[in-house]
């Protein structure tokens, strides 16, 4: 007998219930905090090109404050970069920590698809800069600013064109930022960190190796936890390496598997309560601390001309379109993944022309790629902000087009006709379902065979009425 055939594995086929509620909570949240980051870039433009308001945005993103001898006398633009984005990348940690254990990326085929995905989508944009920046005889050190996606700005931007991308769709975006955001990680932490002090870098591992016995002892209290990791942060900052290294490792030490009894993990738990202070607050005041960069005709038109900023451009709306579209065809094209019967090839390249927004971490990049260099830095971040705008409306134009069949698709995910709260999708292996749906189909067979013989019976009374409307002759003479 013959061997079985290999059923080929769908690619953005229909998520779990579990899965497609978690990523439902999640979007719901990283698209308010989306909102409120456009809202925060906007205000930081107005803000730094007003003449009104003079040099008031740069007075107070240079303001300092904080313990000069613990080595934390920071500018607020300083403590919005190092200090709340630690905690954007601790709820980075913990969405990785779940997906390695309880979403796509503990299945190492499914896991495929984004990690190469993501991966294309980094090194594109990086050889776009480097060919670019090289050729018009630019520096190279702002290889690494187009590599990284901004989920939340991402989302936004799908809750303003309010479109209906169905949740496969999604949950991809939201991995593939995932995994992204490790690799943003990985880059900052070996190419942008210049001396060590080992001793605060001992510290640091001492504080994480605490927090992890505390974690494994099931102690809690956030009175135990938050001071302990204002420790860790303060350490890993005066070690050398980005201070939000710290917020991604101790992300990654909370368990995210649920044990008997458990309605959340830990991780989840924490996930939860921490997500809307990064995303409503955290990672919008970064935006409004970095996005405030003079805006005018000259300096847009410099975006276009300076071989540094023209590669940023074009590594964001180029390189990552294709480096990420180009990874998910391979992936299918050498493994048995094959996409869904539902989405067409136009979908993925869509939705990698979002991954084109890039905000939150290549802005974080652009100031250690140019820390030394304030003009440079200026520019790059209005490219940033340039790049991310033809991102938006590319991928505007892309998903209007099929904006159509995604409504569709949302509305058959959505569909409940058995009133029981979960989608019929998911229901259709569950004996019950078909139970009640018989029993509401029976009903509505009832209901229209009665309907039936009430109108049959007025009917065959009117007709045997002398004179009624069977024989009236009411035409004009």
């Amino acid at each position: 007998m013959s061997a079985p055939t290999p059923t080929p594995r769908k690619s953005f086929g229909r998520l779990s219930l579990p899965e497609r509620n978690f990523v439902a909570e999640a979007l719901r949240t990283e698209t308010v905090g989306g909102v409120l980051l456009l809202l925060a870039a906007v205000a930081a433009l107005l803000w730094a090109n007003i003449p009104a308001l003079g040099d008031s945005y740069e007075t107070v993103s240079h303001w300092h404050f904080g313990p000069s001898s613990l080595g934390l006398n920071l500018s607020v633009a300083h403590w919005a970069a190092d200090g709340l984005l630690a905690i954007f990348f601790f709820v980075a940690g913990v969405e990785l920590k779940r997906e390695l254990v309880a979403g796509d990326l503990r299945d190492p085929k499914a896991a495929a698809l984004p990690v190469v995905a993501a991966l294309c989508g980094m090194i594109a944009p990086a050889l776009v800069y480097t060919l670019t920046a090289g050729v018009g005889g630019g520096s190279l050190a702002g290889w690494a600013v187009p590599t990284a996606t901004d989920i939340a700005f991402a989302l936004a931007v799908l809750a303003v064109i309010g479109t209906s991308l169905p949740s496969a769709l999604r949950a991809f975006l939201l991995t593939l930022a995932v995994v992204d955001d490790l690799f943003a990680i990985l880059i900052i932490a070996i190419f942008f960190t210049d001396q060590l002090n080992f001793a605060a870098l001992g510290g640091a591992v001492a504080g994480l190796v605490v927090f992890w016995l505390l974690l494994r002892k099931r102690v809690r209290g956030w009175y135990v936890y938050v001071p302990l990791a204002l420790v860790i942060w303060g350490l890993m900052y005066n070690s050398g390496i980005h201070a939000t290294i710290a917020g991604v490792a101790m992300g990654l030490m909370l368990r995210c598997h649920r044990e008997e009894g458990e309605e959340q993990s830990p991780g989840e738990h924490i996930e939860h309560l921490v997500r809307p202070l990064s995303a409503g607050f955290a990672v919008p005041m970064f935006a409004l601390f970095s996005a405030g960069v003079a805006v005018s005709g000259d300096a847009l038109g410099k975006v276009f001309t300076q071989p540094e900023t023209l590669g940023v451009v074009l590594g964001l709306v180029v390189g990552k379109t294709f480096g990420i579209f180009g990874g998910t065809w391979l992936t299918s094209r050498f493994t048995r993944a094959s996409l869904s019967d539902d989405l067409a090839w136009p979908d993925v390249f869509a939705v990698a022309t979002l991954a084109g927004i890039g905000f939150t971490v290549s802005l974080l990049i652009g100031e250690l790629a140019f820390e030394d260099d304030a003009t440079m830095a200026g520019s790059v971040k209005a490219a940033v902000l340039t790049g991310s705008v033809l991102a938006t409306v590319l991928a505007t134009v892309l998903l209007k087009i099929r904006n159509a069949k995604y409504r569709k698709l949302a509305e058959e995910e959505e569909r409940d006709e058995d009133l029981s709260g979960v989608p019929d999708v998911y229901e259709q292996d569950d004996p019950e379902y078909h139970l009640r749906m018989a029993d509401i189909l029976e009903k509505k067979a009832a209901e229209h065979r009665r309907l039936a013989r009430e109108k049959a019976a007025a009917r065959d009374a009117l007709a045997q009425v002398p004179g009624g409307a069977g024989d009236r002759h009411d035409g004009p003479a």
